[in-house]
C-alpha cells in the first residue's frame, strides 16, 4: 500500500475540524491536498458570480494556510473523476479522502467516483463535515423527510450528542513533489466589473476570519440574537452564513464556541442561533430527499399557479433586481444585495414575497437572481427560502400571508435607518413620510413611483391562489 493519500477539498476550506484531512493523515504518511474546479458537474446550478468571487479568495486562503504547514494545494480544472484518475497515476496515491456535499447532482457524481475508485482497489472514504447530522439520520418514522420544521428541531434536540471538533494539524507531510497544478487566477473566477472590489469592502473570506467573526459574536452580541436578528437596522446577526457555506468553519465549531462542552447551549440567544443552524439542515435534508425542489414546488398543486408571462413581468423583474420598485424597504434590500452580496434575512422574506405575490413573478426567477448575487448562495437554503415565502414549499407561510413591506418597515426599521442607508436619496424623511411620499416628492428625489399598488396587488395574488385551490 502506498504511503500517500489525496485529500480532495471542495467546500470545506479549513484545516480545523476537517475529518477528511484528519483521517487521511492518520491512515497515510503523506497527503496531496487537491482542489478540482468542476462547475459543470453542478449544472444547472453552477456557482453564481458572488460565489465565484468568494471561492477565488477561499482557495487563496486555503493555499496559504496549507503552505504554512508544509503542504502545497494542487489546483486542477475539468471533470473531477478524470482529474482524480490522473492525480492517482501521477502521485501513486492509494487513497482519496473527501467531505460529503449533499446537492443532488454532486451526490450522483460522488457516488460514481467512489464506485470507480473502489473498483481499482483505491481507498475511497467520505465524511460528514458540513452538517450536524446526516440527511438520512433525522427522518420521520416512515423514513420520509420532515416537512414541518418544529418536529424536525425537536428531533434534533432529542438526538443531540456532544462531540468535540477536531484540532487543526500543526504540520503536514506533503506528497505532491513535482505534481503540476494551475494558478488560482487561471480559474478566472473574479467578475469583470468592479463588483468584486465592492464585496471586498464587506467580506474577508478565510478560516481565521471565520473564527474571529464567530468568537466576536459569541462573546457578546449572541445574547440578544433572539430579538435583534429580525432588525435590519441593527447589527444583530452573526454574518456566518458564507463562512458556513464554504466550510471555513463547521456548524460543530459554532455549537462548541457557544458551549465548549459540546452540549446544546442554554442561553436563549445562543440556542436561537443553533436553531438557525437547524433550519439550514432542515433545508438540506429536504432537498437531498426531494431533488426536484430546485425548480418545482413541493406542493404540486402550485404547478398550475397562474404566474404572469415573462413578457408581462420582465420590466418589473428588472426594477426589482435594481432596487427601483418605488417601495423603500424592497429597494433598500435589493441594493444591499447588489452592494454587499448579502441581505438581511427578514428583508429576504419581504423582497421575495413582493416579487412572487405582489408582482406575480415565478419564484424561480427570484431564486436564480439570489443564486447569482449572494455570497452565501446555498442551493438547499435558497430553494427552501423561496418556496417557503411563495407558499408552495415545506412548512410554508400560508399563501394568504403576503408580507406588507410598509408594515414590515414600521415594525423592524421604525426610524428608517436601514432604508436610508441603502436609499440615500430618501435621507431626511421620517418613517411616516417614507410611507406617504407624494409623486411630487418622489420626482424631486429621483425616486421611482410604485410599480404596483400594494393592496390591489395583494388581492390579485389571493385571486390567483383561488384558481389553484379550485
Amino acid at each position: 500500500m502506498t504511503d500517500t493519500a489525496i485529500v480532495w477539498f471542495r467546500r470545506d476550506f479549513r484545516l480545523a475540524d476537517n475529518p477528511a484531512l484528519d483521517s487521511a493523515r492518520r491512515d497515510f504518511d503523506c497527503i496531496v491536498p487537491v482542489y478540482i474546479h468542476d462547475p459543470e458537474s453542478q449544472s444547472p446550478w453552477s456557482p453564481g458570480a458572488a460565489s465565484r468571487w468568494w471561492l477565488h479568495h477561499a482557495l487563496k486562503d486555503l493555499r496559504d494556510r496549507l503552505a504554512e504547514r508544509g503542504a502545497r494545494l494542487i489546483v486542477r480544472q475539468g471533470c473531477a473523476g478524470e482529474e482524480l484518475d490522473r492525480l492517482l497515476a501521477e502521485t501513486g496515491a492509494g487513497g482519496v479522502y473527501w467531505n460529503r456535499l449533499y446537492e443532488p447532482s454532486i451526490v450522483s457524481r460522488d457516488s460514481e467516483i467512489k464506485a470507480n475508485l473502489k473498483s481499482k482497489s483505491i481507498t475511497a472514504r467520505s465524511f460528514r463535515a458540513g452538517m450536524l447530522f446526516e440527511p438520512w439520520e433525522l427522518l420521520k418514522d416512515d423514513e420520509s423527510p420532515y416537512q414541518v420544521f418544529t418536529p424536525f428541531w425537536k428531533r434534533m434536540q432529542r438526538d443531540w450528542r456532544a462531540v468535540q471538533p477536531r484540532p487543526e494539524p500543526r504540520s503536514l507531510e506533503d506528497g505532491s513533489d513535482e505534481i503540476k497544478g494551475l494558478d488560482i487566477d487561471a480559474l478566472d473566477l473574479l467578475p469583470e466589473h468592479d463588483w468584486g472590489e465592492r464585496l471586498a469592502g464587506y467580506w474577508t473570506p478565510g478560516e481565521l476570519a471565520a473564527r474571529r467573526r464567530l468568537k466576536s459574536f459569541a462573546d457578546g452580541p449572541v445574547e440578544g440574537y433572539d430579538g435583534a436578528r429580525d432588525r435590519p437596522d441593527r447589527e444583530g446577526t452573526s454574518g456566518l452564513s458564507p463562512y458556513l457555506h464554504f466550510g471555513h468553519i463547521s456548524p460543530l465549531q459554532v455549537v462548541n464556541e457557544l458551549d465548549p462542552s459540546g452540549e446544546l447551549p442554554g442561553g436563549k440567544g445562543a440556542l436561537s442561533l443553533v436553531r438557525e443552524l437547524a433550519w439550514r439542515e432542515f433545508s438540506a435534508v429536504l432537498l437531498y430527499h426531494v431533488p426536484r425542489l430546485t425548480d418545482h414546488p413541493l406542493q404540486t398543486r402550485f404547478e398550475a399557479f397562474p404566474w404572469r408571462s415573462q413578457s408581462e413581468y420582465a420590466a418589473d423583474l428588472e426594477a426589482w433586481q435594481r432596487g427601483r420598485t418605488g417601495v423603500p424597504l424592497i429597494d433598500a434590500g435589493m441594493r444591499e444585495l447588489w452592494q454587499t452580496g448579502w441581505m438581511h434575512n427578514r428583508v429576504r422574506m419581504v423582497v421575495a414575497s413582493y416579487l412572487a405575490k405582489n408582482l406575480l413573478v415565478p419564484w424561480q426567477e427570484g431564486a436564480r437572481w439570489f443564486w447569482d448575487t449572494l455570497v452565501d448562495a446555498d442551493l438547499a437554503n435558497n430553494t427552501q427560502g423561496w418556496q417557503w415565502t411563495a407558499g408552495c414549499g415545506a412548512d410554508a407561510a400560508p399563501y394568504f400571508r403576503v408580507f406588507n413591506p410598509e408594515l414590515q418597515a414600521e415594525k423592524f426599521d421604525p426610524d428608517g435607518a436601514y432604508i436610508k442607508r441603502w436609499c440615500p436619496e430618501l435621507e431626511g424623511l421620517n418613517a411616516r413620510e417614507l410611507k406617504r411620499m407624494s409623486d411630487e416628492e418622489r420626482r424631486r428625489r429621483d425616486y421611482p413611483e410604485m410599480r404596483v399598488d400594494l393592496k390591489k396587488s395583494r388581492q390579485r395574488a389571493l385571486d390567483a391562489f383561488e384558481e389553484v385551490k379550485k
